[in-house]
């Protein structure tokens, strides 16, 4: 995997596994440095997610729960549905479509609707164009680094409660990765390592490209336009702007619900390609240790990371989307909600519609 592919995660920290809890929003970050910092190529072939679908088994298990959480996505505005078609008079329609972060082949295949809107677009639009640039990622790490090393002398060993650190050190170990290789990024940048499952990890060392970035790929190639409507230290500094107490506690959630993450997985896949996005914050919710969100600092995360983003890739999307006829591809939890894109850019004046 080459650094562009690494990188590319950072625009996907709190996209689709976003609104959970600390975990999931830092799933994809995992790939910065899933090159740089492994001693061997494990192969994909083999390594299995495993994992099973819970609504499937809830639905025998415990239908009132199921029935609460469906009844909550349902609840959820604009919640269903992966592509909307955006309209306004004099304007040439676009698409807008909420993507899944993986390289699960189920996620990279687009349906006929999406495949139709995608392949007739003349812009191609995902968070970050400088992902396709080799050098623009590594530029910002070498220009910023305090966005995610340690810059004080503090290191992970240190801020790591010592209870779990050999649990830390066995789940890298499982990966690939010594401690000592990471030991001075921050912690969130950890947390996206042990969250993601064996498969995807394996995957991406051998260089798949996940949805987002395959999209852009294959534009460019057929010539389209591409875009993007943040940057990579936009999405880095976001991050680096909360807490570290509140990454530390995310670094924790993530080794409680370990052996909960294969089926979170596939749960989420499942709820993905169906279409389901209303359903996955529930999900999620009903899977965390403890339950709920985490308070004040759950707040300052949602806004920061999720709303505050929404604004700025609504605002920045407006004059492409004049511009007629481009294909907008953003994390699938980015668009549902009062203060999702959807609901964004319907209070601009767009019609829009589930396709």
């Amino acid at each position: 995997m080459n650094n562009t592919e690494n990188l590319t995660s950072l625009d996907h920290i709190a996209d689709s596994l976003l609104r959970l809890c600390l975990v999931f929003s830092w799933l994809l970050l995992a790939s910065l440095f899933v090159a740089a910092f492994s001693v061997t190529r494990a192969r994909a072939e083999g390594v299995s997610c495993g994992g099973h679908d819970l609504i499937a088994e809830m639905a025998t298990t415990n239908p009132a729960k199921l029935d609460a959480l469906r009844k909550e996505a349902a609840d959820t505005v604009n919640g269903k549905g992966l592509l909307w078609k955006i309209e306004k008079a004099g304007t040439r329609p676009s698409y807008l479509y909420g993507t899944m972060h993986l390289t699960d082949p189920r996620v990279l295949t687009l349906s006929d609707a999406a495949e139709t809107a995608y392949q007739g677009a003349d812009t191609v639009v995902i968070e970050t164009d400088e992902v396709l640039d080799p050098k623009a990622p590594m530029k910002v790490m070498a220009e910023t680094p305090e966005l995610m090393m340690f810059m004080d002398g503090d290191t992970l060993d240190k801020v790591i409660p010592h209870d779990k650190l050999e649990t830390v050190k066995t789940a890298l170990s499982d990966r690939g990765i010594s401690l000592a290789a990471v030991n001075r990024m921050q912690p969130w940048m950890l947390t996206s390592m042990l969250a993601m499952p064996a498969c995807e990890f394996a995957r991406k060392k051998e260089g798949a490209a996940f949805l987002d970035i395959k999209l852009a790929q294959d534009a460019k190639a057929q010539g389209k336009r591409i875009a993007g409507l943040e940057t990579i230290k936009d999405q880095l500094g976001a991050m680096a702007s909360l807490p570290t107490q509140f990454h530390i506690d995310g670094l924790i959630e993530t080794l409680t619900l370990g052996p909960k993450l294969p089926d979170v997985f596939e749960t989420m896949t499942v709820l993905y390609t169906q279409g389901e996005i209303g359903m996955i914050f529930p999900l999620m919710r009903s899977v965390s240790p403890d339950g709920t969100e985490s308070g004040q600092n759950y707040a300052e995360f949602e806004e920061k990371m999720v709303n505050a983003r929404n604004r700025t890739m609504a605002e920045r999307a407006v004059p492409i989307i004049e511009e007629g006829n481009a294909f907008i591809a953003v994390g699938a939890l980015h668009l549902p909600g009062e203060q999702g894109l959807v609901s964004l850019l319907k209070s601009r004046g767009y019609t829009i519609t589930a396709e």
